[in-house]
């Protein structure tokens, strides 16, 4: 079991901006797949980013392409999502998951029944 804890979320107006940071508890970032998702008030979660282990390629959701931007750091064993021009629609719990498998499609990665491993979540909401 992959221990991840999220931090960083809070309120902030329509415009502005938040990072994310979600930590691991081994090496897992620069090796597994590593997405973000969320979930609003009375709706199902959903998937909003990916970065690959190998290569780091990144999936981003429409929504979010644009504004929000996925990173990591290895060392430390930490990703990030940077959020900015943030809009009310945003507001959500922000979970860290982590997928061992292999995709050899992007798409794949939005898929959230192929993540193992899940965070707590951490509360983000824009107010208007």
């Amino acid at each position: 079991q992959v221990q991840l804890v999220e931090s960083g979320g809070g309120l902030v107006q329509a415009g502005g901006s938040l990072r994310l940071s979600c930590a691991t508890s081994r090496r897992i970032v620069g090796i597994y797949t590593m997405g973000w998702f969320r979930q609003a008030p009375g709706k199902e979660r959903e998937f909003v980013v990916a970065i690959a282990g190998n290569g780091g390629r990144t999936y981003y959701t429409d929504s979010v392409k644009g504004r929000f931007t996925i990173s990591r750091d290895n060392a430390k064993n930490t990703i990030y999502l940077q959020m900015n021009s943030l809009k009310p629609e945003d507001t959500a719990v922000y979970y860290c998951a982590v997928a061992r498998s292999a995709f050899t499609a992007d798409q794949t990665m939005g898929v959230q029944e192929n993540y193992d491993d899940w965070g707590r979540g951490t509360q983000v909401t824009v107010s208007s």
